[in-house]
């Protein structure tokens, strides 16, 4: 039985004849007992005949005992159809579920509920939950648990103000306590309906609303579409235009939350002046859109060394024209792609080299965000199988520490970046002779300041500026009359090639200042990038 109450009579009769469905009936009574959604819904129409047949017959009581005596007794169905005579009158165009023989009730099915367009009636049963599950199934995600989300038109939100418009003078001559808020959303009552039967077909997976644990967040989402009632939303545009304002990303300005925002700004007497009350009946139920699947992504770091010089860190392009084969981020990525089944990834690092440098000693930090994975768990074991696979497939990298990480801990990486430390070696060359004693005086300089304007090489992707960089020491290790290795500690960001160069006096203090001397770069190699994540993870 359904759990309502004496006060909820009027406000189911006025809503059955304002040609609300059976489940939006009991949102409207506020009913937040779930078992009551997941009955089945001709069951629940029987019911609410029952429960309107009831009030009718005691109001009724002294006329059928005197008629009982004068005539054969009455059929089920003739006092039903005596309640629907009484419930239409205050409109015809209302349809009430009606008896259609001894003990079976049964709704219309041509009926589209006024506020919901069908979503309760037509979508909440085995047979939808069949196609959703079989969607999931075809996908081959691996999850444990499932969050069931639901997409719908905007317009069910202006019906459903409508709807409460029509029942709230009810509600007041009869002094109910009953808000709008009150009222159990459609979404609420989609789920209520659907995640057990979802669950069912699924084997038994749990399917909840939220799952605490993000990294294993999977989540199936059902849209629907309502062509014929889009209209509905824009006479708000005519009352509240500053809630409807376009911009680049929406390609539709009435979006739900546009339109709750401009309903909580109208006025009841405005609503009633364009919008009719209750809601007119639609010709067609809504349009189930295809079922869509996402997995939260999952995000994988480590440290990567560079061994080549002719390897950029990112696919190279210019003027649309690939010029490297291949890219670091790409020998990492293909492995992890294919073991996570993801449907793409962003790489992201504490800084970059460029494609002539190499990246030595305990490596580079980095991440990965894998989008949409089909695969999310892997044991240590697992990883550490991942790891190899990528040192195997390319000589010009190799990959450690790597982990999956959560999405928070990814900040670590950026954190203060430009606060931390990163080492150097050069190979350094001068147009004028030099011996051993001309480049000892540079291991005595310390905390050498810069000014450093955008480079020339950098300034198509970086915008115009100075930027304040700090060598904290340097060390020199003499080869020849030209040539000398020097090691530098640095601020991170600091422009290695320009300090030594000069970049036609674009950086101050240079190298060619200090020697006195033209000077040029050679060879570059990070030795170390002070970064204290991830952490590192014994071999």
């Amino acid at each position: 039985m359904l759990p309502l109450k004496e006060k909820d009579r009027p406000i189911v009769k006025k809503l059955l004849e304002a040609g609300c469905c059976a489940r939006c009936v009991l949102r409207f009574c506020c009913l937040g007992v779930q078992s009551a959604y997941r009955q089945s819904y001709e069951d629940t129409a029987k019911e609410l005949c029952a429960f309107i047949g009831d009030s009718e017959n005691n109001n009724s009581q002294d006329a059928a005992m005197l008629e009982q005596h004068t005539e054969d007794p009455p059929s089920k169905k003739m006092k039903m159809d005596a309640a629907e005579t009484d419930v239409r009158s205050e409109g015809d165009s209302a349809v009430v579920p009606t008896v259609m023989e001894e003990g079976d009730a049964k709704p219309a099915d041509s009926d589209v509920c006024v506020v919901c367009l069908g979503v309760l009636q037509e979508f909440c049963d085995e047979a939808y939950a069949i196609k959703i599950s079989d969607v999931v199934k075809a996908k081959n995600y691996q999850f444990d648990t499932m969050v069931l989300s639901v997409s719908l038109p905007a317009q069910l939100s202006v019906r459903e103000h409508s709807c409460w418009l029509h029942v709230k003078k009810e509600v007041r001559e009869k002094s109910i306590c009953l808000d709008k808020d009150d009222v159990i959303q459609v979404k609420e009552a989609f789920k209520w309906t659907m995640q057990g039967l979802v669950s069912k077909e699924l084997g038994g997976v749990p399917v909840v609303t939220k799952i605490s644990r993000q990294t294993e967040q999977f989540e199936v989402g059902v849209g629907f579409t309502h062509p014929e009632t889009d209209s509905d939303c824009h006479f708000l545009a005519g009352i509240c235009s500053d809630c409807f304002r376009p911009t680049k990303n929406k390609q539709n300005v009435f979006t739900r939350m546009a339109v709750v925002k401009a309903l909580e700004k109208v006025s009841d007497e405005k609503f009633l002046k364009k919008f009719p009350c209750p809601p007119t009946r639609p010709a067609r139920k809504c349009i189930a859109q295809d079922v869509q699947c996402l997995h939260v992504s999952v995000f994988v770091a480590g440290r990567y060394n560079k061994f080549s010089r002719t390897l950029p860190q990112t696919p190279w392009v210019i003027d649309g024209e690939r010029r490297m084969e291949s890219s670091v981020e790409e020998l990492i990525a293909a492995p992890l792609l294919s073991s996570f089944r993801a449907e793409g990834f962003n790489f992201s690092s504490s800084g970059r080299e460029d494609v002539d440098v190499r990246t030595l000693g305990n490596g580079r930090p980095f991440a990965l965000e894998l989008l949409n994975p089909h695969r999310a768990r892997f044991n240590k074991a697992e990883v550490r199988q991942l790891q190899e696979t990528i040192n195997q497939s390319s000589d010009k990298i190799r990959v450690r520490d790597l982990q999956i990480v959560s999405r928070d801990a990814m900040g670590h990486m950026k954190e203060g970046e430009e606060d931390k430390t990163k080492s150097y070696t050069a190979l350094i060359w001068t147009q004028k002779a030099i011996d051993k004693d001309d480049i000892t005086f540079l291991e005595e300089t310390k905390e050498l300041k810069l000014a450093q304007k955008t480079p020339l090489r950098v300034l198509h992707r970086r915008p115009l500026a100075v930027r304040e960089r700090v060598i904290h020491t340097m060390s020199t290790c003499f080869l020849d009359t030209h040539h000398f290795h020097l090691k530098l500690r640095t601020q991170a960001g600091t422009y290695i090639k320009e300090f030594v160069h000069g970049d036609f006096g674009r950086t101050k203090p240079n190298l060619c200042d200090l020697l006195k001397t033209e000077t040029d770069i050679l060879e570059l190699d990070v030795e170390s990038v002070d970064v204290d994540w991830p952490p590192s993870i014994p071999e």
